[in-house]
């Protein structure tokens, strides 16, 4: 379903410009019971913390000027993939077994290239990168990426890299991995970043806020990741390691892995990670907007076909400016100046004449119940007989 939602909202994304981003991320669903499913305590973003909820992991793609989710699938923790009678319960499909999130990302990528879906750079937070397997899966897919990473990551120094493998001294196995020594080894990214001197750093703009520009300062170098390379025949291949640090903060407060080659002296080198941020505000809008968060998630085929409902309203908002709710804009203190909704028939007036914007979202919404109603025999409340529309107005 969300294909065909694709092949409709795509081409009208990308008559205002390339497909520039594929953005991984996942959204938590917060839920008090146990019996929805893939409900576990585990970490929800929504709330900042550990609790019951359901996560889903999706895959979107963007331009500067609009966004549209592509791919969505439900994170079905151990204790839910394990239970036979929940799975019944749920209706969940014989084939779908416990996948982690950067799993279900990579084949959510592997099939949006295998659908010829335009190719960008793919972004995803540090959630997704912690053994490398996800870079080296994008890696192995031939795909740009821009991962962020943990200051813990160990990297080598710029110009630096492991020591080749010992050469044989006649007597047992010969040696091939690489090696380091006490003199000779990684640092961390976070210590890297504070070894930096002040002309390293560049302050520029990376994204449009509500009043003026966005800055921050970034520093760039070409370095290799040492993440386990002790294991490894030969070094991690060089990547771009990119570290924002902002004026006035103690520490660096983000890094990516990139094989992007950044251009510091161009504001838009830091755009590929920047974008990142839509994904957030694309989940808000689902979520309070649209619906999306509303629905309880008890069975498989109803949780995977959601998105698919919201997707086509979200891009077609996205292209008119992303303004939520799609209303008119009014000078500010002109609530006096509001209308109220208009009477048909005084005899029969609306249960809720509040004044109200035509076009904003709890007035589309009622006009939607209204339409669906008018196509019903019985009301669905009360089962009576729709005997004219007059009747469903009045809901």
């Amino acid at each position: 379903m969300l294909a065909r939602v694709r092949g409709w909202v795509l081409p009208r994304i990308e008559q205002r410009g390339p497909i520039r981003a594929w953005i991984v991320d996942d959204t938590g669903f917060p839920t008090k019971g146990k019996h929805s499913m893939g409900v576990a305590r585990q970490y929800c973003g929504q709330l900042g913390k550990q609790d019951n909820c359901q996560i889903a992991v999706s895959l979107s793609i963007a331009n500067d000027a609009a966004s549209l989710p592509i791919a969505y699938a439900l994170y079905l923790p151990h204790s839910w993939a394990e239970d036979p009678e929940q799975r019944k319960k749920a209706k969940i499909p014989a084939a779908i077994t416990f996948r982690t999130k950067p799993q279900i990302a990579l084949e959510q990528i592997r099939t949006a290239k295998a659908e010829g879906v335009a190719p960008g750079v793919v972004l995803a937070d540090a959630g997704y990168d912690a053994d490398g397997g996800f870079r080296a899966g994008l890696s192995e897919l031939g795909l740009t990426y821009v991962v962020g990473v943990q200051p813990t990551l160990s990297v080598w120094r710029p110009g630096e890299s492991p020591l080749p493998p010992k050469p044989w001294s006649g007597r047992g196995r010969p040696s091939s991995r690489v090696g380091r020594t006490d003199n000779h080894k990684p640092v961390s990214a976070k210590a890297l970043a504070e070894e930096f001197d002040a002309e390293t750093w560049r302050t520029t703009d990376w994204r449009e806020g509500t009043n003026t520009e966005l800055n921050s300062r970034f520093a760039a170098m070409r370095l290799r990741p040492a993440s386990r390379d002790y294991n490894r025949p030969e070094a991690h291949a060089e990547e771009w390691l990119l570290i924002e640090w902002p004026e006035g903060e103690v520490e660096p407060s983000k890094y990516w892995l990139s094989t992007c080659r950044p251009t510091l002296r161009s504001p838009s080198w830091s755009t590929p990670p920047s974008l990142r941020w839509r994904i957030e505000r694309d989940y808000q809008e689902l979520k309070q907007e649209l619906g999306l968060g509303h629905y309880e998630g008890r069975g498989w085929r109803g949780f995977t076909t959601t998105p698919a409902s919201v997707s086509p309203p979200m891009a077609s908002w996205s292209l008119c400016g992303r303004r939520f709710p799609p209303q008119l804009q009014l000078a500010p203190r002109t609530a006096k100046h509001l209308v109220f909704p208009a009477v048909i028939d005084p005899a029969d007036p609306p249960i809720r004449p509040e004044r109200h914007v035509p076009t904003s979202i709890p007035t589309i919404r009622r006009r939607l119940t209204v339409a669906l109603a008018n196509c019903l025999q019985r009301c669905p409340c009360c089962t009576r007989a729709m005997d004219s529309p007059r009747q469903a107005r009045n809901l």
